[in-house]
């Protein structure tokens, strides 16, 4: 055999603690490009930050780009921007800690809270409640912050590697897991339809 893996068994460990019914595919998409993406600011939970035009843009060639796929089961962000937020320049409001947001984002806390740590145990959740479910392939759309913490977590990697994935504005990407619920990066950040009519057939 050359040039490609056997098995993917134990390359990860398990995202369940249980078998699944059957292998599963869970395809990762990130929202298109929103307001505060466009001024590098960071949003959190605002509601404040809308699609820009680009963004929507972004968003149907996503659609156009997965129209050939099917999935069983589709899961959104759960984050309620209907919530009422006071819209803060953290970079200069907050210097220090947006400086350890950007530089440790791991050891950035906020009233005792890590919120990149807490984002470790989202995503550990969300691959239970995605993995049990019944279906064998899945879309879930969201955000970056979240997406680099489902994407690490299936990885195996700790929350001080949050910077070591990035993910565009309606970067598509794929995971394959097995019975044993243990993941296999298929594709990270596929961006083709972006630039031009890509349908992806996976």
């Amino acid at each position: 055999m050359t040039g490609g893996a056997y098995d993917f068994e134990r390359a990860t460990t398990s995202l369940t603690s249980l078998s699944i019914s059957s292998s599963k595919k869970v395809t990762l998409v990130r929202h298109g490009l929103s307001s505060w993406n466009e001024e590098s600011r960071v949003q959190g939970s605002s509601n404040l930050s809308i699609l820009t035009e680009t963004g929507v843009r972004q968003a149907e060639r996503c659609r156009k780009a997965l129209t050939s796929m099917h999935f069983d089961q589709c899961f959104s962000s759960p984050i309620s921007r209907a919530k009422n937020l006071e819209a803060v320049d953290a970079k200069e409001r907050y210097p220090k800690e947006y400086t350890t947001w950007r530089e440790d984002p791991a050891n950035f806390c906020v009233n005792g809270v890590y919120p990149v740590r807490k984002l470790w145990g989202t995503a550990r959740e969300a691959w239970r409640e995605i993995l049990l479910s019944p279906g064998e392939s899945f879309l879930v759309v969201t955000h970056k912050s979240i997406l680099r913490s489902l994407i690490c977590t299936a990885l195996g990697l700790p929350p001080e590697r949050f910077r070591a994935i990035d993910v565009n504005n309606g970067g598509i990407s794929v995971f394959n897991f097995n019975k044993r619920g243990e993941a296999m990066l298929q594709s990270l950040n596929m961006t083709a339809h972006m630039y031009n009519d890509h349908v992806y057939l996976y």
